[in-house]
């Protein structure tokens, strides 16, 4: 069973003793299993109250926020109990000396484009130019002496990356470029959807551990964004969000009336968020053999596994290595 739970009609919430209901607008009442979630996540408009919000606290829920788009605005999360003062000052450490913090910076991005190629090499005989070109560029990751050069390398790649979509992809709803802000295609809008679920699901399995989801490597640290959390996201990003795209569009699951465009701006309806979520639920439960722990284990829990190295290398300094799937 999911530890995830998605409510995207509006409505409110309210408490009953131990039971928490959520209400929508034709007044139907729905319970909502707290005590088999981790996370709540909320599409539409939503009314909370403090006996809520004392409950799920209790229990440990973060909440996540979208907006009408369905694009995240934020979370609820609470009070973290797992703290570790010692581990704050090295993580601070890590972004304060250059060496420390580049070095974390170039793992993430060398992990990012080893499954960037990993997924290229699916398609071979279709992607043959562009895995070199990125190999060739891939190079100036261990030259890089400053963060800015090596954004501006992963930012090449990744450009030189999602051009190739239309070599492999039956249907590229019409794509031409990356566009964030805002997507105005449905490939765009796909992409921005997936990336903000890997946020959040990064962001719930940083809460986990001791580490501050504040203090980042590669992204610079921000009071407005849990800058940690998009660095270990740039790891995931390809080897979970994208083969998911590329699933839900090769075998025809999403279609152009899953999508809506108001205003220039494009974005997956209710129905195409539910398609999109369930096959992102399917691939976070997904096993597969540990090689060092010798058990199966998810790609959910992989992402805690690789907070827990982070923890490891900054505690313990041993040198870090970053995931590279080996299946």
């Amino acid at each position: 069973m999911y530890k995830d739970y998605y409510i995207f009609s509006n409505g409110k919430i309210s408490r009953k003793e131990n039971t928490i209901y959520f209400e929508d607008k034709e007044d139907n009442k729905k319970p909502i299993p707290i005590e088999q979630i981790e996370r709540l996540h909320f599409f539409g408009e939503i009314d909370l109250n403090t006996k809520f919000i004392g409950l799920i606290s209790q229990y440990d829920i973060i909440l996540n926020f979208y907006n009408y788009y369905g694009y995240y605005i934020g979370s609820y999360l609470p009070r973290k109990k797992n703290v570790s003062g010692l581990l704050i000052v090295k993580q601070s450490e890590g972004y304060i000396f250059h060496e420390k913090r580049l070095f974390f910076a170039k793992c993430f991005v060398e992990s990012a484009v080893f499954h960037i190629l990993r997924n290229l090499r699916n398609y071979k005989g279709k992607t043959e130019e562009v895995i070199k070109e990125i190999e060739e560029e891939k190079q100036n990751i261990f030259k890089a002496r400053e963060i800015d050069e090596l954004m501006g390398i992963e930012g090449r790649i990744r450009k030189r990356y999602y051009e190739s979509f239309s070599l492999f992809l039956n249907n590229d709803f019409g794509f031409s470029k990356r566009e964030k802000r805002p997507p105005t295609d449905p490939l765009n809008a796909l992409i921005s959807f997936g990336n903000g679920m890997m946020y959040n699901t990064v962001l719930g399995e940083i809460y986990k551990t001791q580490l501050d989801p504040t203090i980042s490597y590669l992204h610079e640290p921000s009071s407005k964004r849990f800058s940690l959390s998009l660095d270990i996201a740039e790891i995931f990003k390809p080897l979970i969000v994208d083969p998911v795209i590329f699933y839900l569009i090769n075998n025809r699951m999403l279609k152009d009336d899953d999508f809506d465009i108001e205003e220039g701006i494009c974005f997956l309806n209710d129905e195409g968020k539910k398609k999109f979520i369930k096959e992102y639920q399917n691939k976070l439960e997904t096993t597969i053999k540990h090689r060092t722990l010798n058990r199966k284990v998810s790609y959910r829990t992989l992402i805690r596994l690789e907070c827990y190295k982070i923890i490891k290398a900054l505690i313990e300094e041993e040198s870090y290595k970053p995931l590279k799937a080996w299946w």
